[in-house]
């Protein structure tokens, strides 16, 4: 193999295994939890011998402090095993934690990004041009995901059909009701300080999405405020677009100390 092939080989095993250290902590430190208590299992007969040989040498009961005296060697290897173990796990859950917060800075300084953009396009364009953008934003959207019967959610909460821009999703409920569980969502906030994404999503009538619960909005940075946009489907059938003005956000629900 040439040398220039070796290289690209490692770099390649070098970035997956930085891509998926923390799977790969994790799943190490589960091993060696395993494999501490089966180390503790087998070293257990041979303490009790080792106790069992000093109660018949000194003719009496050992007291706590001697029987860990005297088996304690037995435990070495389980103990650097749980040790070694409880280090992966928490070197897991560090690159997780800074992971996410680096995602969450990031979220944040394109979240910032867009919202001067809209307001600079406001700006530039007026309101009724910026909302002709939008509107073409919402039709490319069902343009590119069109609707199929099979996609089509019921809430049994309406017969008009619904299109959610987030997450993608097509289902049938009525403006008035989606409104009122929003106004409903929006007074929670008052006295909860957060609502997630999915709660939302849950007083529509739609099924959680993954990142429903990492996604919400926080009364400091704004109620949930929802555009509708009314434009046809590949179908031909009207159809409603939900888009958020104020999108959720991640570290929504980490409530500010000012």
């Amino acid at each position: 193999m040439k040398k220039s092939a070796i290289v690209k080989s490692l770099g390649v095993a070098k970035a997956a295994l930085k891509k998926y250290s923390p799977q790969l902590l994790t799943g190490i430190g589960i091993a060696g939890m395993i494999a501490t208590t089966v180390t503790a299992v087998r070293a257990t007969p041979k303490a009790l011998r080792l106790i069992d040989e000093r109660e018949i040498q000194e003719n009496k009961r050992l007291t706590t402090a001697e029987v860990i005296k005297t088996t304690w060697k037995c435990y070495i290897p389980a103990a650097v095993t749980g040790t070694l173990s409880v280090a992966c796990l928490i070197g897991a859950n560090s690159v997780s934690l800074k992971r996410h917060a680096a995602l969450a800075t990031a979220y944040t300084l394109s979240e910032t990004a867009l919202k001067e953009y809209q307001e600079k396009t406001v700006e530039v364009v007026g309101e009724k041009k910026e909302q002709a953008i939008r509107d073409a934003v919402a039709k490319d959207k069902l343009v590119s995901n069109p609707v199929d019967d099979k996609q089509i959610v019921m809430t049994g909460s309406g017969e008009t059909l619904c299109y959610d821009v987030l997450s993608g999703r097509y289902f049938k409920s009525d403006i008035e009701k989606i409104r009122k569980a929003i106004n409903d969502l929006n007074r929670d906030m008052l006295s909860e300080q957060y609502v997630s994404l999915n709660d939302l999503y849950y007083a529509i009538g739609l099924p959680d999405i993954k990142l429903g619960e990492a996604l919400g909005w926080n009364i400091d940075k704004g109620y949930i405020d929802v555009q509708f946009g009314t434009h046809l489907a590949a179908n031909g059938t009207p159809c409603l677009v939900l888009a958020f003005n104020v999108a959720p956000q991640y570290g929504y629900n980490i409530l500010s100390l000012s």
